[in-house]
């Protein structure tokens, strides 16, 4: 089985997950079972994104609890979404939240930490369907509230969840094509990376847009798992991230 992760510029229209429910068909055929991880849809000003469900209220400032409660939804909203597309597109699908999803933190609201992973009810879904679908970006710490693991942190709950359940890789679906020696959007005098070793990795992830959430990436290297990261649009092969 992989776990492939969607990232919110994969989700943003219905179009774009189009070309998400084609990765997770050809995933199935490919490994039988698929993990689906998904961040909130769009970014910035987008009506579901992070950023906007922030601004609801000048209230979060007093409550980091309430906050990442509020956050926490637009990665829920995203994998009902995909969740009914899927299904009209002929894929079974089960969505595990909360407690379901067997993801425990610690630490701080808006950057916690996963201290566990148990994944005794994906194992049981995955004998019912071959596609789970995980809301990134949360967890449940050890009195039960949805504690957020930090910007980017939808990254980490795929390759938490790739460890856990060993995995024989996990997927970034990108609106790059793969890892690229500099930002596309800042200069023309870049290349994509074939391969890559994770300390080869790490130093193009100090930037502002890392294609990979550095802390995931860690974790990835701590734990051996390999990582593919690919355009969602394209059909050219994308970078492997080796151990």
């Amino acid at each position: 089985m992989i776990v492939q992760k969607f990232g919110g510029v994969a989700m943003k229209d219905r179009e774009t997950r189009k070309l998400c429910i084609a990765h997770v068909q050809k995933g199935l055929e490919e490994h039988q079972n698929v993990i689906v991880v998904v961040s909130a849809i769009g970014r910035g000003e987008d009506p579901y994104s992070t950023d906007c469900l922030l601004r609801l209220t000048d209230a979060f400032s007093y409550s980091k609890a309430a906050s990442d409660l509020a956050v926490s939804c637009g990665e829920l909203i995203a994998s009902a979404i995909l969740s009914a597309e899927l299904e009209q597109a002929g894929v079974p699908n089960r969505v595990l939240h909360g407690i379901q999803a067997g993801i425990w933190t610690s630490g701080d609201f808006g950057d916690g930490t996963i201290s566990d992973v148990d994944p005794a009810l994906i194992s049981d879904s995955l004998k019912e369907t071959g596609c789970v679908i995980i809301p990134g970006f949360q967890g449940i710490n050890e009195f039960g509230q949805v504690m957020t693991i930090g910007r980017g942190g939808s990254d980490l709950t795929a390759i938490a969840l790739g460890s856990a359940l060993r995995s024989t890789h996990v997927e970034f679906f990108k609106d790059v094509p793969g890892i690229m020696s500099a930002d596309p959007s800042q200069t023309t005098q870049v290349k994509k990376f074939e391969q890559l070793s994770f300390r080869q990795l790490m130093p193009l992830l100090d930037t502002d847009h890392p294609v990979i959430q550095k802390r995931a990436a860690l974790y990835a290297m701590k734990k051996a798992i390999p990582l593919y990261v690919r355009g969602i649009a394209s059909t050219e092969n994308g970078t492997w991230v080796l151990p």
